[in-house]
């Protein structure tokens, strides 16, 4: 690491030296092209592989399974919620875009640009998500700006407008609503400041406007986590013809709450049949309102509830296990996304069955890191996608310290 500072302050040196020179009257021609040459070399050598999380995993980590993408349907609303193929525009957004507008990178190195992130809301997810990203900020002595709106979409877009007026040399931002992101993609790319979507998914048609889009595929990982959700309930319920499931739902708008839902109804409907769902609701996030969600679903509908699919394994899990708790159930499975304190520790005391690697410092990592590779001049794909694990309480041990 004290190279890696050493070549950074290095790179500063090189740059203050540039604009003396141009201050004394040089050709501004001839002293960006060689600042330019001399940031981008000093750049090429920071190495960001070393970086770690918390957790003790590797702080940047790709996906190496490209997902087979199906054929597009011609019009994929049309197409009944259990087919995967309804959420075609939401699973697969980015991945076969018309690129409109899109800068060409400068090639002249990440050492020292300003980058602004704007996230989604307060949360300790978020404040772990800033950490990453500042990790690999200060590895390349870039100055990252992280502004929150607080889930307020009016406040975010008031964050764009404030951002573009500061004229950042990059834009960050996490989409608060899949479908509005496509006026937040245009304003940002008109302006001529380059920018990257991370985290959640935008809808197909703003993809077309940002650079590219990191962070976890939502819907790849909660397929996965349906299938072992339903193994588990028919383990636990041999020869069943129905298995009675509920979802506790996301915030409504973003793609967490389409891909935490209708990425397992859809993949159940022909991974296993039997499973019909009884009730889908989005309580938020309060342990109070979602433990009242779920001692009112017990009371509903009985016995024939046999498992709860969750999109948040901190505030929402408390509050489902709480519920069974007081009703004396412990006959239900229920896995959630994501793997804060909370949710681990329910894993590891049997509470939750399985969770999600939701690499929250991971996800802030590798949009900068991704950032600086377009200053740094390589070639980018059309997304690029954290790595998917589910974890049971075999692996849970694997993945402490939590991140938040």
């Amino acid at each position: 690491m004290k190279k890696q500072v050493k070549v950074v302050l290095l790179a500063m040196v090189l740059l203050c030296l540039g604009g003396l020179l141009f201050a004394q009257g040089e050709k501004a021609v001839g002293v960006t092209g060689a600042g330019a040459a001399a940031n981008l070399e000093a750049s090429l050598k920071v190495d960001t592989s070393v970086l770690k999380a918390a957790d003790g995993q590797p702080l940047l980590r790709l996906s190496s399974e490209l997902p087979k993408i199906p054929t597009r349907p011609a019009n994929p609303e049309a197409l009944p919620d259990t087919d995967p193929l309804r959420w075609f525009d939401m699973e697969y957004a980015g991945w076969d875009t018309k690129k409109t507008n899109i800068p060409a990178s400068p090639k002249d190195g990440a050492i020292g640009k300003r980058v602004v992130m704007i996230v989604h809301g307060d949360h300790p997810w978020t404040t772990a998500c800033s950490n990453g990203a500042k990790k690999v900020a200060d590895a390349y002595g870039m100055d990252l700006k992280i502004l929150s709106p607080n889930w307020d979409l009016a406040v975010q877009n008031q964050m764009i407008d404030q951002s573009i007026n500061e004229r950042p040399d990059m834009i960050l931002i996490i989409p608060l609503d899949a479908t509005t992101a496509i006026q937040q993609a245009r304003r940002i790319n008109q302006s001529g400041i380059p920018f990257i979507f991370f985290n959640t998914l935008p809808t197909a048609e703003a993809m077309n406007y940002a650079i590219t889009w990191t962070g976890p595929d939502d819907f790849g990982q909660m397929r996965k986590l349906a299938k072992v959700f339903a193994d588990e309930m028919r383990r636990r319920n041999p020869g069943a013809k129905e298995l009675g499931i509920a979802y506790v739902q996301h915030a409504p708008g973003g793609s967490p709450y389409f891909a935490r839902s209708y990425g397992p109804l859809s993949e159940l409907a022909g991974y296993a049949p039997e499973v019909v769902t009884l009730d889908m609701q989005a309580p938020g996030f309060e342990a109070d309102r979602t433990m009242q969600l779920v001692s009112d679903w017990l009371t509903r509908f009985g016995p024939r509830l046999k498992g709860i699919f969750a999109a948040d394994d901190s505030a929402q899990a408390l509050g489902i296990i709480e519920a069974l708790k007081k009703a004396g159930r412990d006959d239900i499975v229920v896995v959630a996304a994501g793997n804060s304190k909370i949710g681990m520790d329910m894993v590891t005391d049997g509470s939750l069955f399985a969770i999600t690697y939701q690499t929250a410092e991971g996800d802030g990592a590798l949009a900068v890191q991704t950032a600086a590779d377009w200053f740094n001049g390589k070639e980018l794909p059309n997304r690029r996608d954290i790595p998917q694990h589910i974890i049971t309480k075999a692996d849970v041990a694997d993945f402490y310290p939590p991140q938040w």
